[in-house]
Formats: C-alpha cells, structure tokens, sequence
C-alpha cells in the first residue's frame, strides 16, 4: 500500500523559512516524479513545484519562483520543499503527491497518490 506522509509544516512569521518533507512508502520511489500542491481555505487545489525522477528536472508555480526549492533524495525514498521568503498568501496545507510518470509536470489530474498534508501559517 503506498504511503506519502508529510511533515514540517507549522506556524511562521512572514520572511521566515520552512523545510517540508514528505517520506514515501510502498512505491518504486525513484519511478515517479514528485509533486507539491497546496490548498488554502475557500480555494482549489494548486500546483507548487514539482520534481522529475531524477531530480534533475524541477517546475514551480510562478508565485513560489525564486522563494520556493524542491528537491529529492530517492536513496531516502523523501520529497523536500524548501520555503524561503514566506508571505502569508503562502498560508495553506501543503500535500506531496505521485506522479503517474516519471516526467514533472503542475497538472493536478496527473497525479494519483496523495499524502494527508500538513499546514503552513504565515502570519503577517
């Protein structure tokens, strides 16, 4: 059964900096490429950044480019999030997801594992 568990998340001021994880279990980690979204309250779903399999290729949404790093380690079977520069626009859950390939993309439909999310305040 696969498993994506994040954690990290918690209670910052604006400018602050957060790491987020996410751990992987019951997948072929290194397969997939690797995704973080966020969802804040009253608002869909969005992309945030994504990682291809090799961690070579990374995308980002544009309100995180610049401020924002993905990154993987696939010998720990863990997605990381790297937050700097956190505004409170940035307050939301933040969920890592699988990819169905091995290719990063920002699209939410081609993802189909998902983690249970964990939160991030920004207060201003």
């Amino acid at each position: 059964q696969v498993h994506l568990v994040e954690s990290g998340g918690g209670l910052v001021q604006a400018g602050d900096s957060l790491r987020l994880s996410c751990a992987a279990s019951g997948i072929s980690f290194s397969s997939y490429a690797m995704g973080w979204f966020r969802q804040a309250p009253g608002k869909e779903r969005e992309a945030v950044s994504a990682v291809s399999w090799s961690g070579i290729t990374t995308v980002y949404a544009d309100s995180v480019k610049g401020r924002f790093t993905i990154s993987r380690d696939n010998a720990k079977n863990t997605v990381y999030l790297q937050m700097n520069s956190l505004k409170p626009e940035d307050t939301a859950v933040y969920y890592c997801a699988r990819h169905m390939t091995s290719t990063a993309t920002l699209t939410t439909g081609d993802y189909r594992t998902w983690g249970q999310g964990t939160q991030v305040t920004v207060s201003s």
